[in-house]
């Protein structure tokens, strides 16, 4: 929404202007307050030219790229806590973490933030890639894939033991080339028509990566919105599991987007065409109508078409509604953001759940792009890709 938008810019102005206002306090040199303005320039000026050009249509995978940052941010943060700290054992600070025995926490707060990050960082890289379709949305099957996702969880669990016990760069090395190729499997493992899931995964991804920064900043605002986005992106990856009947582990796990083979053929009843009139005389002679989006209404870009047939239709005295699936798109939201952006009414856009049961009594349901989202396959064929799709 707007609103949210504008608290979205409101909060990130006061953030900057804290740390200016933290930098100076702290005396922070010239060449340093330097770098810093040049970096907010720099990055002001990428993200105006960015939301300039990029179309709604396009968004996903904008918001996956987003992501990518704040996973290397604070995949950069951690290594740069470690060449400040660990890496420094005679400086002040590590001589004074150890006085208060505080050492050990740190080594694994940069350990933990480096691969939270890193993983944040390449698993948004290869979504981002997937939406802009610069590489195959099917999912990637190498054999053993759980047993080399839950492996790396073993492996990063023993090297955090050892890194807080014994800090050496080589181990940093390690967990952050770990990181990229987990991140990278994990979400390339995933199709792109459960893209929706991933990018609320992602975001939680980012909030912890955030979180973990704040952290090793010492910065208790990053901590507490690094946890709000973390706990809201799980809750909410969580719900489109349950809402697609799928098991939120094996999302978390890259588990799931497994293409099956080619159904059989089978005659499932008789075949009928209908041209634009026939459509059009449908429409005008039903009494409710429910317009049924999904991705195809996305690349097609027709929102503005559909906001402009449910505003005649309305005026006819027609009963029009929107019947939207929780996956519908490629990402959360995503036909509600593209219906809002063509004035549609919010009022008259419900969720699968809400609209579910009026379908029996309603005269005439328009189905636009999003075939995967009405087919009966999900229910009737286990072997069929969307099974258990509701």
């Amino acid at each position: 929404s707007k609103a949210g938008s504008s608290f979205g810019i409101a909060g990130m102005a006061v953030a900057l202007i804290a740390t200016i206002a933290l930098a100076l306090a702290r005396h922070i040199e010239p060449l340093g307050l330097g770098l810093l303005i040049v970096a907010m320039a720099i990055g002001a000026v990428i993200g105006l030219w960015r939301a300039k050009i990029v179309e709604m249509t396009g968004m996903p995978e904008l918001i996956a790229l987003l992501h990518s940052f704040v996973g290397l941010a604070a995949v950069l943060v951690g290594w740069n806590g470690y060449l400040h700290v660990e890496g420094d054992p005679a400086g002040a600070e590590a001589v004074a973490l150890a006085q208060e025995g505080m050492l050990g926490i740190h080594s694994g707060e940069v350990f933990i933030g480096v691969f939270i990050g890193a993983v944040t960082f390449t698993g948004s890289i290869v979504a981002n890639l997937k939406l802009s379709a610069k590489i195959k949305s099917a999912p990637m099957m190498l054999p053993g894939k759980n047993f080399l996702n839950v492996g790396a969880l073993v492996v990063f669990f023993a090297l955090t033991v050892w890194f807080v016990i014994d800090p050496q760069l080589w181990l940093l090395i390690v967990v952050t080339l770990l990181a990229l190729l987990l991140g990278w499997h994990l979400v390339a493992s995933i199709g792109g028509g459960d893209m929706p899931v991933v990018v609320s995964m992602l975001n939680s991804y980012s909030g912890w990566a955030a979180a973990a920064s704040g952290f090793l900043l010492g910065n208790d605002l990053l901590i507490i919105t690094g946890a709000l986005v973390g706990s809201s992106g799980a809750y909410l990856s969580y719900i489109m599991c349950k809402a697609m009947n799928r098991s939120f582990i094996s999302v978390i796990a890259g588990g799931f987007g497994i293409e099956a083979g080619p159904a059989e053929d089978k005659d499932y009843g008789e075949h009928r065409e209908i041209n634009a009139d026939g459509a059009a005389e449908l429409l005008a002679s039903a009494s409710s109508v429910i317009i049924t989006p999904g991705y195809g209404m996305a690349v097609a870009q027709a929102q503005y078409g559909v906001a402009d047939l449910t505003r005649k239709l309305r005026e006819r005295g027609i009963d029009v509604r929107f019947g939207i699936h929780p996956v519908a798109g490629r990402m959360p939201g995503h036909m509600n953001v593209l219906l809002a952006e063509a004035k549609v009414p919010y009022d008259i856009v419900l969720e699968m759940d809400e609209i579910n049961d009026d379908f029996a009594g309603t005269s005439v349901v328009l189905v636009i792009g999003a075939n995967d989202t009405v087919n009966p396959a999900a229910s009737e064929d286990p072997s069929s890709p969307i099974a258990g799709m509701p």
